[in-house]
């Protein structure tokens, strides 16, 4: 991926990171570790218990299975970085790897903000179409709206990518945060931005506000459908399949709109860096503690797989001793 290197004199960046305190280093080092080693056994298990159990080959753990794909993508963007610039103390980053980082790290933003949209339709005509969900939601209608999700998600980041490295940047060159944001990157230019900030701004708001669109439209319509429940137990049987969604939705779109839906001159990079942590690190980590501790589908499928392996190494170790002597008896021979 080659960016436009003529347009600027300079040949990389220094990211400040998290926090320049040698104390904290340290304990930085093993939180990173720690949240992203959390990040990546708990959506690949995920991912592993969605394709493997048949119980789950449904609409919307297919969505859960992309959403979980899209979080490793998003974080391993950035927390190796982070982790490596700790350890080894060397914090810089080339100018074509700061624009790939950003191209991706957009792309899995980007492509995520659809699937929540797409998930909230699920949702819409689960409980408000039960009786046609089949129908609606067919495998070529998921696959269509995972696609497009990409898709749009590519669109976008090819756009902000382009947009702030066709700036010039000729004069500092350190970047007063852990990753190569879009916000902090722009302050560095020697460029007028405003051309750019608009820009950048509109097609994101553009982003946001249509997927924020079909999950507001979406839940107004499973909020009419509740209250025309007359059961209790119904009515908290469709609040429950919406709530580690609404739950995901809040954290994710808080943490955004706070930090890209305002001007550049309005940022305060400290506290962006602490909502960054948000989107970055923590949500990815906690989608799918948010989407499996309160699913019973999930809970039931995850005690099946474990049974199942039990038996299986049960059986294993029970033959062992069996195996371990017909070994020894043909090595002999």
């Amino acid at each position: 991926m080659a960016f436009m290197e003529n347009s600027t004199d300079v040949n990389g960046f220094i990211l400040v990171g998290l926090t320049d305190i040698p104390e904290l280093q340290a304990v930085l080092i093993i939180i990173c570790t720690l949240i992203y080693i959390i990040t990546l056994v708990g959506n690949l298990s995920l991912i592993a218990l969605i394709w493997g159990e048949s119980t789950l080959h449904t609409p919307m753990y297919f969505f859960l299975s992309s959403l979980s794909l899209v979080d490793l993508g998003s974080s391993s963007a950035i927390i190796p970085k982070v982790i490596a610039g700790v350890f080894t103390g060397d914090k810089t980053i080339s100018y074509n790897g700061c624009a790939t980082q950003m191209f991706f790290f957009v792309i899995f933003v980007t492509t995520e903000n659809y699937l929540l949209a797409s998930m909230a339709y699920d949702r819409h005509v689960a409980v408000c179409k039960p009786l046609h969900y089949s129908t609606i939601m067919s495998s070529r209608m998921c696959a269509g709206l995972t696609i497009s999700s990409y898709v749009c998600g590519s669109l976008n980041s090819s756009v902000h990518t382009g947009c702030t490295f066709s700036l010039s940047f000729c004069s500092s060159n350190i970047v007063n945060h852990f990753f190569c944001d879009i916000p902090p990157i722009l302050t560095l230019s020697c460029s007028d931005i405003c051309l750019t900030e608009l820009l950048v701004c509109i097609v994101g708001a553009f982003n946001m506000a249509f997927a924020l669109l079909v999950i507001v439209t979406s839940y107004l319509s499973i909020f009419i459908a509740i209250l025309r429940i007359h059961s209790n137990e119904g009515r908290q049987k469709a609040f429950f399949t919406c709530a580690s969604h609404i739950f995901a939705v809040s954290l994710f779109y808080g943490a955004t709109i706070f930090i890209y839906l305002q001007p550049s001159s309005a940022h305060s990079m400290d506290t962006d860096k602490m909502a960054s942590v948000f989107y970055t690190m923590i949500i990815p980590m906690l989608n799918p503690l948010v989407y499996s501790l309160r699913n019973k589908d999930v809970k039931n499928a995850f005690r099946k797989a474990t049974e199942r392996a039990a038996i299986n190494i049960s059986f294993t170790f029970k033959d062992l001793p069996q195996k371990l002597i017909h070994t020894i008896c043909l090595l002999n021979t």
